[in-house]
């Protein structure tokens, strides 16, 4: 066993990746494309992403938590004394599990389980495969036992529980099931609240309830170039669970050094839509303008105007600043080409959203998309809101 430590630094964690395909092809994540597998993951997030520390969303299904075993047997991925297999020295990988639970009043919610090592990733496994009707497939329900119950095997195995997409009406605690977070669960519970692609820090800073927690930025990445469209930085002793763990408890040291996410209003249910139509429905109840149905998808921006008890947000003092960003995949005309020649030559993609000057840029890919690139990290592009399942656009200039 070894153990990385370092003087405290920053790293880059996207802690919310899922797995689309087992090594053998099974599928694991439905609705995850086939090429987001381990090796695509270890291939693609530390060198084309700049991600060093990454959370496996589905890494307790057995498919995926046996080819981690093999992994570690062949030496490819190393065991961390305080959590955590690492990679080439370039890349953490943390275990988790993606769970979905019953609300009190009806819909469901996605919460994220993460846990230190493969030993309890087994015994976490094996809890679930009593509450599971197929244990092997990502984001399954538990059946009989409740959100307290997945808080109780969550804490016994000295691991994190986190509110995934809290605000979302697609399986969101707070967008699907509840007002109030201890309608679900007992908050003692909760680790931390992720924002979702739809929020950010100043939305959900209307809620006084969320005022101890931490919020963390994370991809919920299905296809392996979504990694790092969110992530966080944080200054750690080392790139271990342990330590990771710690920040988002805000005990020691280590803390969040920032939450780095796109404008919630690319999200694709930032805004309410009509459920038989899909049309996008103004502020307010009523029927759809376009069809005349009365039936909503409630956008996460009217979901909180509804719930919120500030007008304005009220962020705590631990609370670290939120930057949005335009992922590169929003900038039109930068295709997939294009994204190789610029990883070429100037490395992470992180690096070209926000460290290489324009001018450089543009001898790459040109002016216009180079000072596009330029305009969204000053926030001055036009942003299209998404909404009903469909994403934002970034308008043509």
């Amino acid at each position: 066993m070894t153990q990385q430590k370092t003087a405290q630094s920053r790293y880059y964690i996207d802690g919310h990746v899922h797995i689309g395909r087992s090594k053998s092809g099974a599928a694991i994540k439905i609705a995850a494309a086939p090429s987001l597998t381990i090796d695509g993951i270890l291939a693609t997030a530390s060198v084309q992403k700049g991600i060093q520390i990454l959370g496996v969303i589905d890494a307790v299904t057995p498919p995926i938590f046996h080819e981690l075993e093999d992994l570690v047997t062949l030496g490819t991925l190393v065991p961390l004394r305080d959590g955590g297999l690492r990679y080439k020295d370039e890349l953490t990988l943390l275990l988790g599990g993606e769970i979905e639970v019953r609300g009190p009043y009806g819909g469901a919610a996605h919460f994220g389980a993460f846990v230190p090592d493969l030993k309890a990733l087994r015994e976490f496994a094996q809890w679930l495969e009593k509450e599971q009707t197929n244990p092997n497939l990502s984001s399954q329900r538990i059946k009989n036992a409740d959100a307290n119950a997945l808080g109780q095997i969550i804490q016994e195995l000295n691991g994190l529980l986190i509110v995934n997409h809290a605000f979302t009406p697609h399986k969101g605690l707070y967008g699907r099931c509840v007002r109030h977070l201890g309608e679900m669960i007992d908050p003692a519970f909760v680790s931390a609240i992720e924002l979702g692609l739809s929020a950010d820090t100043a939305m959900a800073d209307r809620l006084s309830e969320l005022a101890h927690f931490t919020f963390v930025t994370n991809s919920d990445a299905h296809s392996l170039p979504r990694i790092a469209r969110e992530y966080q930085i944080a200054a750690l002793t080392a790139p271990t669970f342990r330590a990771y763990q710690s920040a988002l408890l805000r005990q020691g040291e280590n803390r969040l050094l920032a939450n780095i996410g796109m404008f919630p209003n690319l999200g694709k249910y930032h805004r309410s839509a009509c459920a038989s139509c899909h049309a996008m429905l103004p502020f307010g109840d009523g029927s759809c303008p376009a069809c005349g149905a009365k039936r909503a998808v409630t956008g996460v921006a009217e979901r909180l105007q509804l719930i919120a008890d500030y007008e304005q947000p009220h962020s705590p003092e631990h609370r670290p600043p939120y930057i949005h960003q335009v992922p590169l995949h929003f900038i039109p005309g930068l295709g997939p080409k294009l994204m190789q020649k610029l990883c070429a030559e100037f490395g992470t993609e992180m690096n070209i959203i926000n460290e290489v000057p324009i001018p450089q840029l543009a001898e790459v890919i040109g002016e216009p998309l180079a000072q596009m690139i330029g305009q969204a990290r000053l926030g001055q592009l036009i942003l299209e809101p998404g909404y009903g399942g469909q994403y934002g656009r970034v308008q043509k200039t």
